[in-house]
């Protein structure tokens, strides 16, 4: 399993980090544990995490101290407060002094892994925010779109067009087809570019958190919300929000978006206070919107709204003369200081695949390559079974990932919907986003 990030956990009660490891491990997060304090403050100076969980009763040095130290020693690391029932004021000052949030004691492994995902999520939108930063600071902010293909440039020549124009886009396309490159191209050559470009993925967030993550929530609006905070609306002020996989948004939070779109303003969880920003939408789907209308889990107002402008990008398969273009980039990508060359077999299967997994498997397919490559050949040998062996392949003697891949596609072309197919394969909608992710679907 790919991990999702790095944890660290410190608590003086080993019973705790048994249950806190084994909850955090099964959601493919890598977790260290630590009873002493100490130690823990060592291992940070040492490596890089992502996420700390510190208790906030322990000795000699308590979870308030372990988050100013961590703050100083690693600041991208995201610190949380394991509290017993009756500190809630002691872990608010925890807060105050840097924590995100906290987890109260007693908690069950579904309730750690819940919270675990919305502190993970809350992290990769910081860091994502502290990258866009560094890059525009540093001139390196850039998006380049390789192709040879006609219908492509067109749809390059309509995005740059648009670029600094209000107008919602849709852009549509297949898995893997360049829907957020080209989403961050469009923000690039807008006047919004020194500004952030915020990324939301709508099938991988909860649907109960989805309206807390777009429009912020207020103290008390919910069981766990502790603070005020500000949604991706916010943080996308000046610049540009980008909503992957539209058409999973849920029914409720289709209306607040549409009340977005219509004013540019909003209110957030628990509040009565209108806000305004000024950000410009960029939406995406993998899907046929027009079969989700009619099925009527996706409202038409709304559809109208963010169809302003619509981009459509061709699958891979319908621009061939773009693969052997995209082989040679990733080459240079995966090997910049050593060439690596193609032989005419291995050559022959890549360019004739017919890459149901677009862009994005073909990058994970030569960079899977280069790395087996020890020769600086790649052959067909250094290839994944199905593009291989194709009859075996169709014929079912495959290895288990690419059961589990096929089996996936095949799940989600039956369906047509996300939540139905996560729900038929017996997995919740953000293991099923990682799974796509990890095989390039």
């Amino acid at each position: 399993m790919n991990e999702r990030g790095r944890v660290l956990v410190v608590d003086d009660e080993p019973n705790i980090l048994k249950t806190v490891k084994i909850g955090l491990e099964t959601i493919g997060l890598h977790v260290e544990i630590f009873l002493n304090p100490a130690d823990a403050l060592e291992a940070v100076e040492n490596g890089k995490y992502d996420i700390a969980f510190l208790d906030l009763m322990m000795q000699p040095i308590d979870g308030i101290q372990m988050v100013k130290a961590i703050g100083e020693k690693s600041p991208s690391t995201t610190c949380v407060i394991i509290t017993a029932h009756g500190s809630i004021d002691s872990a608010v000052a925890a807060i105050k002094s840097g924590a995100f949030d906290f987890l109260q004691k007693p908690f069950d492994l579904q309730e750690l892994q819940i919270f675990a995902d919305k502190v993970l999520s809350h992290h990769k939108l910081q860091d994502e925010v502290r990258q866009l930063r560094t890059q525009l600071s540093s001139g390196q902010a850039q998006v380049t779109i390789l192709t040879r293909d006609s219908v492509m440039r067109q749809q390059l020549d309509l995005a740059r067009e648009v670029a600094n124009s209000m107008l919602t886009i849709l852009i549509e396309g297949e898995s893997g087809t360049g829907k957020e490159l080209f989403a961050q191209y469009i923000h690039l050559q807008s006047g919004r570019k020194d500004k952030p470009f915020i990324k939301v993925n709508c099938a991988a967030l909860a649907e109960n958190l989805l309206e807390s993550e777009l429009f912020g929530h207020v103290k008390g609006a919910y069981t766990g919300a502790i603070k005020d905070r500000e949604g991706r609306f916010e943080l996308a002020d000046g610049g540009t929000i980008f909503l992957d996989e539209i058409a999973d948004i849920s029914p409720s939070a289709q209306v607040k978006l549409l009340r977005f779109l219509q004013h540019r303003e909003f209110e957030r969880v628990g509040e009565n206070v209108t806000r305004k920003v000024d950000v410009r939408v960029v939406a995406a789907t993998n899907k046929k919107l027009a079969d989700s209308l009619k099925g009527g889990s996706f409202r038409e107002d709304i559809y109208y709204r963010i169809n302003a402008v619509r981009i459509i990008l061709p699958p891979l398969r319908e621009r061939p003369e773009d693969i052997l273009l995209l082989i040679h980039h990733f080459l240079k990508k995966f090997s910049p200081q050593v060439d690596i060359d193609v032989d005419t077999e291995a050559l022959q299967i890549l360019t004739s695949h017919s890459w149901p997994g677009n862009v994005r498997e073909l990058e994970n397919v030569m960079e899977r390559a280069v790395l087996l490559a020890k020769q600086k050949v790649i052959s067909v040998s250094h290839l994944p079974p199905e593009l291989r062996n194709p009859n075996e392949f169709k014929a079912g003697l495959l290895s288990l990932e690419a059961v589990e891949r096929y089996h996936i596609v095949r799940v989600l072309k039956a369906t047509g919907d996300f939540e139905e197919a996560a729900r038929l394969l017996n997995i919740d909608p953000a293991t099923l986003w990682r799974k796509r992710k990890k095989y390039g679907i």
